[in-house]
């Protein structure tokens, strides 16, 4: 009997993607352990390898660094299939949605920091849709709306800032997406 050996070969892209992924799936753990005073208001540092990711390689690489961070984050911090799996990948794919659209602005008054915003925003309003249709079945639910939308323009303006400082040490081709 002869044994057949399936080879994968990984591209470039499948290694950048694997690398960025693991380091947002780092902060995001190490997010997890870091004492919040409420509950659901997390400042979302794995944003900022997105960000990056976005700028640097675009955006479908962006999609998958998110939805693998999504994923793998949840298995280790054994919340896979748990409502916060849902809160987290329903806030993930509007953020990503949101970028899509966003890219396309005008590049003179659009860059990390507002994109950081935008994503920070359809991640938090998309959380509170799924949140009142699934968990809450009440609208008292949107009495949080300014709250975590204070967090959100305060948490998507530092990691913006900080996706902002780190691109500035690129090289030009490669920030040119953002």
């Amino acid at each position: 009997m002869t044994r057949s050996v399936i080879e994968l070969v990984s591209t470039a892209e499948d290694d950048r993607v694997a690398r960025y992924s693991a380091a947002a799936i780092a902060l995001t753990v190490a997010e997890a352990a870091i004492p919040l005073p409420l509950p659901g208001v997390k400042p979302g540092l794995a944003n900022i390898v997105i960000l990056v990711v976005l700028a640097r390689w675009g955006w479908r690489e962006a999609a998958w660094v998110s939805l693998l961070r999504v994923f793998a984050a949840s298995l280790l911090l054994g919340q896979f299939l748990a409502p916060g799996f849902f809160l987290s990948l329903v806030g993930a794919l509007a953020s990503l949605f949101t970028l899509a659209g966003a890219i396309h602005l005008p590049k003179k008054w659009f860059g990390p920091v507002s994109y950081s915003i935008f994503a920070a925003f359809a991640h938090i309003g998309a959380q509170f849709v799924l949140a009142r249709l699934w968990l809450v079945p009440h609208d008292g639910v949107f009495h949080l709306m300014p709250l975590f939308g204070g967090a959100a323009v305060l948490f998507g303006l530092m990691n913006g800032l900080i996706a902002a400082a780190l691109l500035r040490d690129l090289p030009v081709q490669e920030a040119s997406r953002l």
